[in-house]
């Protein structure tokens, strides 16, 4: 994920907006005792998702995977003031930390966690999407690409992360089932007439889609 050098990712980070006691927090405890803490968002693409929410103002909000809900409590920063956050995860062994952490933020009357399969669950909720973020397992990302795609309003925004998969995407020597379908994914959305869509360089990629 390292597209810059360490130097000026470090000056990038310097000059941009710190995190909130909660998101160090969970930032320093997602580090010192959960799995794969490259997983979660960190701080500058955090301050990212967090300013995307709030120039968007969504009313709903939508998150395939949850983490350890660093990234919902970003998106919820932008949520306008009778807005609600829907944040979707599988992974049971978290779920009391997640929802301490929820518990513990100004928006914990706004978000709603769930655990169940998203592709499962989100035909249930009889909502229209402002903002969809995807952060889920890779194999279903063009899955619930399209499954949600026609549940956002026009000119709502999906966001997806991990789009270009630690540069794999763009090595032809790199053919395992995530990176093929990640270039799948990518040139789906660039090709596909119901969105406009810009693909960010910002830590392992985010693409931004915009419903016509």
């Amino acid at each position: 994920m390292e597209f810059i050098s360490q130097e000026l990712d470090q000056y990038c980070c310097s000059h941009t907006a710190e995190e909130n006691d909660l998101l160090k927090r969970i930032n320093r405890e997602t580090h010192l005792e959960v799995l794969q803490p490259r997983m979660l968002s960190g701080h500058f693409q955090g301050r990212v998702l967090s300013m995307l929410s709030k120039m968007m103002q969504p009313k709903r909000i939508l998150e395939i995977g949850t983490y350890t809900g660093y990234s919902a409590l970003c998106l919820a920063e932008g949520l306008a003031s009778d807005g609600k956050l829907v944040t979707i995860d599988v992974n049971e062994e978290l779920a009391n930390r997640v929802q301490a952490y929820f518990d513990a933020s100004e928006y914990a009357a706004q978000i709603q966690y769930l655990l169940s399969p998203a592709l499962e669950v989100i035909p249930t909720l009889n909502e229209i999407w402002d903002l969809v973020f995807i952060d889920a397992d890779k194999q279903n990302y063009i899955e619930y690409y399209e499954l949600i795609l026609p549940l956002m309003r026009p000119g709502g925004y999906v966001i997806l992360d991990n789009v270009l998969w630690s540069g794999k995407v763009v090595d032809q020597d790199k053919n395992d089932k995530d990176t093929v379908l990640l270039r799948n994914l990518n040139t789906l959305i660039h090709d596909d007439l119901r969105v406009e869509e810009v693909l960010l360089p910002i830590r392992d990629g985010l693409m931004i889609a915009r419903k016509k």
